[in-house]
């Protein structure tokens, strides 16, 4: 079926002139694209409101290595959160992408186990994170015996992102070509070797997208790391000692009410921490793809 937008008009009469022939299209039109121009606003409102209110509340106080009452430093925050997110990954990630690898490559299609593999994933992703904060607590905190630590924090994140990771993963090996596999077998090499040499770097791009994702989600993650790694103002000593993001950092500062413009002044750090983040992943997937093209 062709659209407004598959067509080649010479003038503007002939776009018109298709409008008035199809209705439908000029509707869906102006719906799609007022939509769009809805999520655009709402984006510039709040990143302008945050950047108006934090901005002229950064000092060089809130960067000091230790956290005071005086200070409100948020530099043992921006640490731990860092740290948080570089363990998560590091669980997260070979989990992810390997569970995406046996579903894909390796799994036989129309698979009962796969079914239920995927099923159990789509339902994981749609959980809310204060149940999946309920539920690190109760089992790494407390059965575990980890206690309100860095780690605890880091394997109930991994679990939340775990869904984002296989699927994105998942789709990404999909989105390869068969002819690359029967081109390297053809050649003689294994499963394991095609997986690992031709299947895989075709689909790093959006396996990069995937882990972006869970980045976002990481970094802005605060019901779930309240229960699990709390809420101690300082860079622990280790995986088990407690510390708290920068977002519980800053729901911190609000709940208490005394510090609000420094919250929003670790709102506007947070933002930017999180957009460096999505650029450095980006320029590295497109890396990536032109040292394989």
């Amino acid at each position: 079926m062709k659209t407004a937008q598959s067509i080649n008009y010479q003038t503007l009469g002939d776009k018109m002139r298709y409008y008035k022939k199809h209705p439908f299209s000029l509707l869906a039109a102006i719906l799609v694209g007022l939509a769009a121009l809805i999520t655009v606003c709402v984006l510039f409102l709040l990143v302008g409101y945050i950047l108006i209110q934090g901005i002229p509340n950064i000092t060089p106080d809130l960067f000091a290595w230790k956290y005071t009452s005086d200070n409100v430093s948020m530099m043992p925050a921006i640490i731990n959160t860092l740290t948080m997110t570089g363990i998560t990954l590091i669980i997260a990630v070979p989990v992810g992408v390997f569970s995406a690898i046996y579903l894909v490559e390796y799994a036989k299609r129309g698979n009962k186990i796969v079914g239920l593999v995927r099923m159990t994933t789509e339902t994981l992703a749609g959980i809310p994170s204060i149940v999946f904060g309920l539920f690190g607590y109760l089992i790494f905190v407390i059965a575990m015996k980890f206690g309100l630590s860095m780690m605890s924090g880091a394997l109930t994140l991994a679990i939340m992102v775990l869904p984002t990771i296989m699927r994105t993963t998942e789709e990404a090996l999909k989105a390869v070509p068969d002819s690359y596999r029967e081109g390297s077998f053809g050649l003689g090499a294994g499963r394991l070797r095609t997986v690992f040499r031709v299947i895989l770097p075709s689909a790093v791009p959006g396996i990069l997208s995937g882990v972006i994702l869970s980045i976002g989600r990481i970094v802005g993650e605060t019901a779930a790391l309240i229960y699990t790694s709390g809420t101690v103002a300082g860079i622990p000593d280790n995986l088990m000692g407690s510390g708290r993001t920068l977002s519980v950092h800053m729901y911190a500062l609000l709940s208490e009410g005394l510090h609000t413009e420094e919250a929003y002044a670790t709102a506007v750090v947070l933002l930017i921490m999180v957009i460096l983040i999505n650029a450095l992943s980006g320029f590295a997937a497109k890396k990536i793809q032109s040292n394989k093209g």
